[in-house]
């Protein structure tokens, strides 16, 4: 598995064959209507794969000897996004994690706040600022 190297460790830009039909393919949803697809499931998630780590736009992504066009590549994205694809894969990694021991918690940084917006308010925090008087 290729990797590129992070502060936290490595993020996976491109995925084996091995990896993919092992912790990936299981977890991806099939289409149920059409011819199948042309390439692998498993070229398609790397080119998903190499645009999410470059950040280039889907009209820009190249694939080789055009054996996908772009929006081919960007649809199966957009299905395995909306229909829990990847919130599977990502929870069977986390469980898998757990259960080798190897989820290391420590390192998990989230933001629990929840700013509330204050339509219409009378009073401000500085009294020489106030706007509407009662």
């Amino acid at each position: 598995m290729a990797t590129s190297t992070y502060p936290h460790g490595s993020l996976p830009v491109k995925v084996s064959r091995r990896d993919f039909n092992r912790y990936v393919n299981p977890y991806l949803s099939r289409g149920k209507r059409g011819p199948p697809t042309k390439i692998s499931r498993h070229k398609i998630f790397n080119y998903i794969l190499y645009v999410l780590h470059t950040g280039m736009q889907w009209d820009e992504l190249r694939p080789k000897r055009n054996e996908i066009h772009w929006s081919n590549v960007y649809r199966w994205h957009n299905k395995w996004s909306k229909d829990g694809s990847y919130q599977n894969l990502f929870e069977s990694g986390i469980e898998r994690l757990r259960l080798a021991g190897k989820l290391d918690l420590s390192v998990i940084h989230g933001d629990g706040s929840n700013p509330v917006a204050k339509k219409g308010v009378r009073i401000s925090a500085t009294p020489v600022t106030n706007i509407r008087k009662d």
